[in-house]
């Protein structure tokens, strides 16, 4: 799967596909008809809102994948701009979704011989300078 290029309505067919539900209990929880949806499925980019009835539906963070997105393509920043506007009642979110154990599972991977450095970075998508920056931090 490419982060880069993000068609939400493919993802979510694929995803509809996958868990077997039918289609119209799609359409009824959606409030759209057959024809409706198949146009979604067609479109590279959705609402928030229906974004969001198809993440509770089909049980799958959709919103995951533009997150994903901004971790790995977003330009660096050299300051966070969280400090600049301290008085903004947005949230305030890390910007690594990696969990511990996520970070542990690939690095033993690594330790253990069962993949190299080039294949996690391909097979898992993650930035080469980032696996490196994990090595350097939590290598045992």
């Amino acid at each position: 799967m490419s982060f880069k290029n993000i068609h939400i309505g493919q993802m979510i067919q694929k995803r509809a596909l996958e868990s077997g539900i039918e289609t119209s209990r799609i359409c009824k929880f959606l409030k759209c008809s057959e024809n409706e949806l198949d146009t979604m499925y067609t479109l590279e980019s959705l609402d928030s809102e229906i974004i969001l009835r198809w993440s509770k539906l089909l049980e799958y963070d959709f919103f995951r994948i533009y997150t994903q997105h901004l971790i790995w393509y977003s330009p660096a920043h050299v300051k966070n701009r969280a400090d600049i506007n301290p008085e903004s009642e947005l949230p305030k979110f890390r910007k690594s979704i990696y969990t511990k154990e996520i970070i542990d599972f690939i690095i033993n991977l690594i330790e253990k011989g069962e993949k190299t450095k080039a294949e996690i970075i391909a097979e898992y998508k993650i930035p080469k300078t980032t696996l490196f920056k994990w090595l350097a931090k939590y290598k045992s």
